[in-house]
């Protein structure tokens, strides 16, 4: 019986995984729970099959694990597979979605990212959440001490001004008991911003050994981190057609509400990888800022359309340009075998 199984849909979880294996004509087999110490066990029992799950946390790990048993394995937008659970929401009736939405000839599957580019993502996840921290202190200490009269110019950087009177004993307008619970607050502040220090220093040293990361940051707006991310998130830049498909993944394309022939075009889709998309916004609001007048193709850009939505126009005009080297090789203004781009 198992020897007929080509499909399988695999539904994961922490300790409960469920299995909906299929034949060639989508006929069910196998459904059946697995405890996760089951589940190797019982993939290399099975022959080469079509193997798909739902991209979510711990995918991409099983993804990696079945594809080198010998498996073909497919991620799967889970947006994607819900229009095909038929019932009630069970890890049953989801991996029987699962299964039936891998079939579907115009799919779209999510790239399974290598152990060494989730490396780097969790360098970026863990500054992310440090630079979450780090306002959530400032802002803690500004309101506390507001409540006493003592307020800093506005800007993270100002932040030493207060801190430096928290630690002063002879500035007699904070209360002691205050002044001792936001010692607690400035430690702490000096932690993370210690701990983001050593975090982008890691990221250098991921750029000095990427050659890749090193021809990106000859892209204006595009440095270390911005760099780092693009090239740990995207697996092969030949899965995109172009670089306006590649554009389109991040998000960064009007979203389309058309009907009857009449083009009704919005803003920005919000697709794809939200802290890329925010990474090039915010190159993007950098070139504009130092290269707003001085390159003459921008000049014209920001006279005519809107401060953000010239930003998102020139993250698009990034994004491309980012497939274009990873694609064909080169830097910017000096791009290789097969690329169009120029410099502007």
């Amino acid at each position: 019986m198992e020897a007929q199984v080509s499909v399988v849909g695999l539904d994961i979880a922490k300790s409960v995984f469920q299995v909906h294996a299929a034949d060639s004509v989508g006929k069910a087999i196998i459904r059946r729970r697995l405890k996760r110490e089951e589940v190797e066990t019982f993939f290399r029992k099975l022959p080469p099959s079509l193997v798909a799950l739902e991209a979510c946390p711990g995918s991409h790990f099983w993804a990696r694990l079945l594809r080198d048993i010998g498996h073909d394995v497919r991620l799967l937008p889970a947006q994607y597979v819900r229009p095909y659970v038929k019932t009630n929401k069970s890890d049953a009736a989801d991996a029987e979605a699962i299964c039936e939405a891998v079939t579907r000839p115009t799919m779209r599957f999510v790239p399974i990212k290598e152990e060494m580019q989730q490396e780097v993502l969790v360098l970026h996840r863990v500054r992310e959440m440090l630079i979450r921290q780090r306002t959530q202190l400032i802002n803690s200490i500004r309101g506390h001490l507001a409540e006493f009269g003592i307020i800093a110019p506005n800007r993270a950087h100002n932040i030493g001004l207060l801190t430096k009177l928290i630690e002063d004993e002879e500035f007699d307008e904070l209360p002691a008991v205050a002044r001792h619970a936001l010692r607690y607050l400035v430690e702490q502040l000096r932690e993370v911003k210690t701990k983001l220090f050593r975090i982008d220093r890691d990221l250098i040293r991921v750029v000095k050994g990427s050659d890749a990361c090193r021809r990106l940051m000859t892209i204006p707006g595009v440095g270390v981190v911005t760099a780092t991310a693009l090239v740990s998130s995207m697996r092969e830049p030949s899965d995109f057609k172009s670089g306006r498909h590649f554009a389109a993944w991040l998000g960064l394309v009007p979203r389309q509400h058309s009907t009857g022939g009449k083009e009704n075009l919005g803003g920005i889709s919000k697709r794809g990888d939200g802290y890329l998309r925010r990474l090039l916004i915010h190159g993007s609001r950098s070139i504009m800022r130092w290269r707003g007048r001085s390159w003459n193709w921008l000049s014209k850009l920001r006279d005519r359309r809107p401060a953000n939505v010239a930003a998102v126009a020139i993250a698009n005009k990034t994004a491309r340009v980012v497939w274009a080297l990873l694609m064909f090789g080169g830097t910017y203004g000096h791009p290789g075998k097969g690329a169009t781009m120029r410099a502007a």
